[in-house]
């Protein structure tokens, strides 16, 4: 009976090992959003969208008010960035953005009146 119930635990905890394994993972399918869809989250989130053209008038003006953050993977900043932006890779993940909180925190520093914008 006991090597019955060792053998029991021991597949059990493969199957959930494995089952683990593979949901951490899993290809994320990350589907194409609609600048309807980005306008209306970013409106629930509070968050203010600026064109181009205008954040470009902005970033010439006021450089030192502005934190750029490149939101791109590292290879995909190295290829080419705004100058004087900071590379801050984020997944398209929940747990991923859940995981990265502390460091994104500290990359803001204290400064709440300082525009940070996301790219």
């Amino acid at each position: 009976m006991q090597n019955r119930r060792t053998t029991f635990l021991a597949l059990a905890a493969v199957i959930l090992t494995l089952g683990t394994l593979w949901y951490m993972h899993r290809p994320v399918i990350v589907t194409e959003t609609t600048m309807t869809e980005v306008k209306a989250e970013a409106t629930r989130g509070g968050y203010r969208l600026i064109t181009t053209e205008a954040l470009a008038e902005l970033y010439r003006q006021q450089r030192d008010k502005v934190l750029l953050v490149d939101t791109r993977q590292d290879w995909e900043c190295r290829s080419g960035h705004i100058d004087g932006a900071v590379n801050f890779p984020l997944e398209p993940t929940a747990w991923s953005r859940w995981r990265s909180q502390a460091r994104l925190a500290a990359l803001l520093g204290p400064d709440l009146d300082r525009l940070v914008v996301f790219y």
